[in-house]
């Protein structure tokens, strides 16, 4: 039996939506608090770069299986679970640096666990949408979801670099846990629908059995294999940029912890534009060559970026809004291409492989950062970084599939199910 989906079913999303906005506002300003301290501490890119490569390792571990206990069990209860032991993990955290026990190697445990929780959030709240959104909304509200998620980032850094400046660390961080309480309540007020049962066999079947199943629905749509493939090459080559940008501010551009919640502010308004963009523009025709042409603009802002003049504050806050402003197009399209693509109670395992695939390659661009840095310094890394992602996305929607998905029919899925 279908979903069926309704104006009742998208205002509890709704409902549910704004409680992960707040969560996720408070989860902004934590993930600046402490890189800003690691950075502070250490002054170290390896350091950093092992901190961020400490983050990424469960997502890999558990991002395959993530996916299907999503479509196995109660998404409700799987994301209650895991946002209570993360803000349970936040606490912890803070009686460490309140009675000074605070060291690297316990930081890099606390980052381990929150990694652990977001592998398993992402994809279930991702897997929700589909089963509470109507099909013609689903464009608009991932461009509002972003749009959003873009407005609280904004907004986190700067308020995380205010904290600081007049708290401690440890009372900066009780955020985290106030955001924790308000996400809360729409979780334990709305009913959030179950996918639909599998019969009694299927229910037996393995996580490796419905994990290879979402392998084969990935590759029985032309072009998915080659767009995941193309997004992680691309978190490859970003991952320097995204693992060393406080240092960059801090070292390369003697700036101060509010200079670099500027930074992170402008590069979060880019992104409010962005999701401004797509969630006023209620159809995509050319989907894929949309997010081409977005990563190129990306690409360009990254070369500004590596060659700011030293100090520069300004302009490292200009290109740094050119960068986030690609990135809710970017995300908004391809998740809709995925919820469009793949039938509901198969979308969790597919998010997961999708998740696996993007964190596979990122986390090795994450540890080699720090050395790389350190042998050629950062605005080099950055600068080569953003000309080999230009040539590589050029190649891929030259001459890969990838083009193929602004075209296919959700029929095909079904046709090449039947078939295997």
């Amino acid at each position: 039996m279908e979903i069926q989906l309704d104006n009742k079913t998208f205002k509890n999303y709704l409902f549910f939506w704004v409680g992960q906005i707040v969560s996720i506002f408070g989860s902004s300003i934590v993930f600046f608090v402490l890189v800003w301290w690691i950075t502070d501490t250490t002054q170290d890119p390896i350091a950093i770069s092992t901190a961020i490569f400490t983050y990424f390792i469960p997502m890999i571990i558990f991002s395959p299986i993530a996916g299907i206990v999503a479509d196995r069990y109660d998404r409700r209860k799987l994301i209650l679970l895991v946002d209570s032991l993360q803000a349970f993990s936040t606490f912890i955290l803070i009686l460490f640096f309140i009675f000074n026990l605070m060291q690297f190697w316990i930081l890099l445990i606390f980052v381990a666990i929150r990694s652990t929780c977001q592998a398993f959030h992402t994809p279930t709240a991702n897997a929700i949408i589909p089963t509470m959104v109507p099909k013609d909304r689903l464009s608009r509200i991932n461009g509002i979801n972003f749009l959003f998620t873009s407005f609280v980032n904004v907004i986190g850094p700067v308020v995380g670099g205010f904290l600081l400046l007049f708290f401690t660390i440890q009372e900066a961080l009780w955020i985290d846990i106030i955001t924790f309480l308000i996400a809360l309540l729409p979780l334990l007020l709305i009913k959030i629908p179950r996918v639909k049962k599998l019969p009694e066999k299927h229910e037996r079947d393995s996580f490796r059995t419905s994990f290879k199943e979402g392998v084969n629905i990935i590759h029985g749509i032309s072009g998915l294999l080659s767009m995941m493939i193309a997004f992680m090459i691309l978190n490859f080559l970003y991952a320097p940029q995204g693992t060393l940008m406080a240092y960059f501010v801090k070292v390369d551009h003697g700036g101060t912890v509010l200079a670099f919640a500027l930074v992170s502010m402008a590069y979060n308004i880019g992104m409010f534009i962005g999701g401004i963009t797509t969630s006023v523009k209620k159809n995509w025709k050319h989907k894929m060559r949309m997010i081409y042409v977005a990563y190129i603009i990306m690409s360009i802002g990254s070369i500004l970026l590596a060659t700011t003049p030293t100090g520069n504050i300004p302009l490292l806050m200009i290109y740094s809004s050119i960068i986030g402003l690609t990135l809710p197009i970017i995300s908004s399209l391809y998740f809709t291409i995925i919820h469009l693509k793949v039938p509901h109670d198969k979308v969790g395992r597919v998010l997961s492989i999708d998740t696996t695939l993007s964190f596979v390659a990122m986390p090795l661009g994450t540890l080699l950062a720090g050395p790389l840095a350190n042998a050629i310094g950062t605005p080099n890394l950055f600068l080569i970084s953003a000309l080999l992602a230009f040539i590589t996305i050029t190649l891929i929607y030259i001459f890969s599939s990838i083009r193929s998905l602004d075209t296919i029919k959700k029929i095909e899925i079904e046709e090449y199910n039947e078939s295997n």
